[in-house]
Formats: C-alpha cells, structure tokens, sequence
C-alpha cells in the first residue's frame, strides 16, 4: 500500500510542478506555444528525424516539395517550395538544430527571385514544445505522422482574434 500511496504521490508531483516548467498554452486546435521560451523542454534530432526525405502535397493554395537530410552534426536541412499555377511562389530553407539540450526549428524565405525576406543576419525561429510518439509540436506549428508516407503539419498564422490554422498534407515522394 506505502508503495503505491508514493508512486501516486511522485506521479502527482511530476504533473503538477514538472508541467509547470514547460508550460503551453494552446494557439489553435493542433498548435501550440511554449509561454517561457527560455525554459527548453529537453529534445534531440531522434525527437523528428521521421520526417527525413523528400515529400510533396497541397499548401496555402498551391502545391510543394519539401526534402529533409537525416541528422547529422546536431542539426536538419530542409529546403521547401510552394507552387501556384506552374509558378513558384516562394521558397523556404530550413533547420532542426540542437541547441540548449533542446530543438529549434529555424526558418528562413525567399521570392521566387531569391530575395530573402528576412534581415540577412535574421531567422524565423520556433522553439520545441514536446514530442509524442507519432507527433512533435515546435512554437506556432505541429507536424503529426499519420503513416511511414504521409504527416500533416499544422502551422497557426495572424494574431488575436485573426489567428488561424492551416494544414499542409505531406505524401511521400518515391524518388
């Protein structure tokens, strides 16, 4: 009975003051955001190396490529590109990088002219929030293995009463 009486206690401890070290609030239905980014949840590039290699679907009006290396020296490069009617409209270079004993995911967009959109010495950087086993939620965006072939992302765009989501269906590219 003592044994069980302290495990129950541990367990209530744990949930009640570890969750509060990383604590979330949630942005829409699938996202969320990290309320202290300076206190990183713990993470490593295992938390989503099942998203590496190339895929393609339907985004934002229009259709991508996106491709993802496997980890290496602490860090993912992604490289995506959405079309709209035969055109590419915008490209994006990506980063999973292990930094702090956690994950950022960095983000920078270009024209199609490869105009950085960002300052040259400025990213787009989303935090780690928490892995599940089929899922990984970063500041703003969740990506969610359906199978080996197919994740949806749910990215939230605007503000306030503006704020919204937008789900991008990934399909596995055979080559």
């Amino acid at each position: 009975m003592r044994g069980s009486v302290r495990r129950w206690l541990v367990t209530w401890f744990l949930l009640v003051y570890g969750s509060g070290v990383f604590a979330q609030s949630q942005l829409t239905e699938h996202t969320y955001r990290l309320d202290d980014p300076d206190a990183r949840p713990p993470a490593t590039l295992q938390d989503i190396a099942w998203l590496t290699g190339s895929w393609s679907g339907e985004a934002l009006g229009g259709t991508f490529e996106e491709v993802w290396n496997a980890p290496s020296a602490g860090s993912m490069v992604g490289m995506f590109k959405l079309l709209r009617d035969g055109a590419v409209s915008f490209y994006e270079l990506m980063l999973f990088v292990e930094e702090e004993g956690s994950l950022s995911f960095r983000v920078r967009h270009f024209s199609p002219d490869f105009t950085a959109w960002e300052d040259k010495d400025e990213d787009m950087t989303l935090r780690f929030i928490r892995a599940d086993e089929d899922a990984v939620y970063f500041n703003g965006v969740s990506f969610f293995r359906i199978s080996d072939d197919e994740v949806h992302a749910w990215l939230a765009f605007g503000s306030g009463e503006s704020l919204r989501e937008e789900k991008i269906v990934y399909r596995r590219r055979a080559d």
